[in-house]
């Protein structure tokens, strides 16, 4: 593996990123200063954490970095459903948000675990 680009977990993450993006266009003007920047922040967290500690060169470091990332998944998860339940979006729109972010999630868990090993 020669770059995090490399990384299926950090090509997925890229992908989930886009489809919030493109999600978090039907929050209502009134959000932009509070939920919207908040799920795009956490969204771009994760793949930019997964880069930033693949580029330490040092297993713990690379671990510590992939916690954090996982914090910062569980914070998006928890925001959409804060944007389903104050009914900004429909639980039907996030689909494939949370397939993929579920598989992100296990994913990281397994890299997590064999960089501690």
């Amino acid at each position: 593996m020669t770059s995090y680009r490399d990384l299926i977990v950090w090509q997925k993450s890229m992908s989930l990123v886009t489809l919030i993006y493109q999600l978090v266009l039907v929050l209502p003007e009134n959000e932009k200063f509070g939920l919207k920047p908040q799920i795009k922040r956490s969204a771009i967290s994760i793949p930019s954490n997964i880069a930033e500690g693949y580029g330490r060169n040092y297993k713990k470091d690379y671990a510590r970095f992939l916690q954090i990332v996982r914090g910062s998944l569980f914070e998006n998860q928890t925001q959409l459903e804060i944007a389903v339940n104050l009914n900004f979006i429909k639980s039907d729109d996030l689909k494939e948000i949370k397939e993929l972010s579920i598989e992100v999630e296990k994913m990281l868990n397994s890299l997590i675990k064999k960089l501690e090993e």
